[in-house]
């Protein structure tokens, strides 16, 4: 395995949870509306092949479309995800450094909608899509 450097300005995820403390390796950039995170797939991320596992990949979706949609807004909103969707298209190996792309189409006043695209490079890993319930 080729040891990946984490892409500059990424630091230790700003928000953990004891399943992220649990897996580790994640990371983030920025805040708010421009939130981007990332994943350094290590061996508490793969499955007997080092791929990375699929619910690791639903567990980086679903909490990084919720990070951006619940921080992304002033103030910030409680959300909590009542449905995900994730499609699994290609594989992240043990060591890859995986980009979370993730767009907003929606945030009304009582759910929102968010999509991810997980991508290795050029690649694209897998897509999910959620929809949260903003909660008071």
């Amino acid at each position: 395995m080729t040891a990946i450097p984490i892409p500059e300005g990424f630091g230790p995820i700003f928000r953990s949870s004891p399943v992220l403390d649990a897996l580790g390796h994640f990371y983030s950039r920025g805040e708010g509306a421009t939130l981007a995170l990332g994943l350094l797939v290590s061996a508490n991320h793969v499955n007997s092949r080092d791929r990375l596992h699929g619910g690791v990949i639903a567990t980086f979706a679903d909490v990084g479309m919720g990070y951006l949609m619940a921080f992304g807004t002033q103030p910030p909103r409680r959300m909590v995800t009542v449905s995900l969707n994730v499609d699994f298209i290609g594989a992240a190996h043990l060591g890859d450094w995986v980009d979370l792309a993730m767009d907003v189409p929606h945030i009304g006043s009582r759910i929102a909608m968010a999509n991810a695209r997980l991508m290795v490079g050029e690649r694209q890993v897998a897509r999910a899509s959620a929809v949260f319930s903003i909660t008071p």
